[in-house]
């Protein structure tokens, strides 16, 4: 039997990567330290109850249509996805409120009974805008390993079309183009903050996520971590192994190349003979040594400047009331540039932070549908910077964050009774991500050519490949599992390209191999 392909992380990345190879007729076999499948797509039981505490947004469906596709599976058949009407309940600091929907005219109206006509028309031509920039790059850079301004150039986008995915301003500036309205521009800037940035320095080509939600937002039910399991039964069904609770210690490299992988699990120490290793790791994590020093330098060390946003999060178990949650709402503050200062400027926590509750009881209505008398679940993230491993945030910035997230949400009009919380901070994710600093998204988005700097999937180590939201194409979970196709299909290209030919004998009994 030959050796496998082994997997280290059973994130969307790595899941995406595993199923990909064994659809492609490759033994796999996927090592995870924890002792369930989703990386980031965690779940953590508070008041009894299961909280997801990662991603909690599904967009690109149709990747997983595809995944389970080539499967020969339907996606349907393993998993409940809704369709929301609602993007996003979104409340000012002045009072008002305003729903972002998935179809546009309804989006305008909702715009014109809040901010004016002037800015509803705006929207409209916002919306188109952002829809072109999606269907130029959607192909040449999605799909590609790694593409650059010349690959797209010659990809049948062309140097003209390139000039039309707004690269050249931030997306604050562009947005200032569309929008006079302070909260509108607070809305759509957001979208930065999908990618762990800041609009007043990513390129305006991200506007294209706000159509991306536009094409649908998915609820998943039981959650982003549903999902995950739902894919991790599909590649078990196909034949991967899983192996749980085994940790991934060192690539070994032989001939020149990725050769195998040392683990822990149970305290013992195994080694796992390879033909190939798909890093669903973070880059800054691999480049630390946490995969051994052959791994290390194989890919480049990610600047402690350009690191993207970490967060504080809770997991609340509350009795709820006043403010009509919806699955996803966002609570602004006053000044969103000082928010931003003070993430990107002076690496510390914001005095007034956006705030953003996940109500996970709630349904995909427009209304968001009834509380629950018996205590809802709420997912609360803040962003916060990513300096776990330098100035890691004092406990009482911690809390006094605490205190302003609950009082931002109880001056909008939502009145909570925490039963039971549990906290996150950067430290938490920088243990789950060491070399990090807490980031979550990889590197910041941040300059025109940043979405072109991801790593790609090949190494400069043969046989090592890179997967996961901090590779091309970039964070967020059908990115993540794009990133994992993309590192299957460059294994099988290079794989092919070194497997020895067949055997065989000509007349005179001479051999070739």
């Amino acid at each position: 039997m030959r050796a496998p392909v082994v997997v280290v992380g059973a994130g969307f990345g790595g899941l995406a990567a595993a199923l990909s190879l064994r659809s492609a007729g490759e033994e796999v076999v996927v090592v995870e330290r924890a002792l369930a499948p989703g990386g980031k797509a965690r779940s953590v039981v508070v008041g009894g109850r299961p909280i997801d505490v990662g991603p909690t947004v599904l967009t690109m469906r149709w990747v997983f249509d595809e995944l389970f596709a080539a499967a020969g599976r339907v996606l349907d058949r393993a998993v409940r996805i809704e369709p929301a009407e609602v993007v996003a309940r979104h409340a000012f600091a002045d009072g008002s409120t305003l729903d972002l929907f998935v179809d546009v005219a309804r989006s305008a109206e909702a715009i014109a009974a809040v901010a004016g006509a002037r800015e509803a028309d705006a929207y409209v031509r916002f919306a188109a805008h952002c829809e072109a920039i999606a269907d130029i790059v959607r192909e040449p850079f999605l799909r590609s390993e790694r593409p650059s301004i010349a690959s797209l150039a010659t990809s049948g986008v062309g140097l003209g079309a390139l000039t039309k995915i707004d690269a050249h301003r931030s997306m604050w500036r562009a947005l200032r183009s569309f929008f006079r309205d302070p909260r509108l521009l607070m809305l759509f800037a957001r979208y930065a903050t999908y990618v762990g940035s800041s609009p007043f320095e990513t390129p305006a080509t991200l506007n294209l996520v706000a159509h991306v939600e536009r094409e649908g937002v998915g609820l998943v039910e039981g959650g982003i971590s549903a999902l995950a399991r739902a894919l991790a039964d599909l590649a078990s069904d196909l034949g991967v192994r899983f192996r749980y609770g085994c940790a991934a210690r060192e690539v070994v490299v032989e001939g020149g190349r990725a050769s195998g992988v040392v683990v822990d699990e149970a305290g013992e120490r195994d080694f796992i003979e390879a033909r190939a290793v798909v890093a669903n790791v973070d880059a800054a994590t691999i480049a630390r040594g946490v995969l051994g020093r052959a791994a290390a330098g194989a890919v480049p060390r990610p600047s402690e400047d350009r690191r993207s946003l970490s967060a504080l999060t809770w997991a609340i178990d509350a009795q709820v009331g006043g403010f009509p949650l919806v699955r996803h709402s966002v609570f602004f503050p006053d000044d969103y540039a000082a928010e931003h200062d003070a993430l990107f400027g002076a690496r510390r926590l914001p005095a007034d932070p956006t705030v953003y509750v996940c109500a996970q009881d709630r349904d995909a209505s427009a209304s968001g549908g009834p509380p629950n008398r018996d205590g809802e679940r709420l997912f609360v993230i803040v962003n916060a910077p990513a300096v776990a491993d330098g100035a890691p945030l004092e406990h009482e910035e911690i809390q006094r964050c605490e205190r302003t997230m609950l009082e931002r949400l109880h001056r909008a009009g939502l009145h909570l009774t925490p039963r039971a919380m549990t906290v996150a901070t950067p430290a938490t994710f920088e243990q789950l991500a060491p070399g990090t600093g807490g980031a979550i998204y990889g590197e910041a988005c941040h300059g025109p050519f940043a979405p072109l700097s991801r790593p790609g999937s090949r190494t400069k180590l043969p046989g090592l490949y890179l997967a996961g939201g901090s590779a091309h194409p970039g964070p967020g979970v059908p990115m993540a599992a794009l990133s994992g196709r993309i590192a299957a299909k460059a294994v099988s290209a290079d794989l092919a390209s070194t497997r020895p030919s067949r055997a065989w004998v000509t007349a005179g009994s001479i051999w070739t191999r």
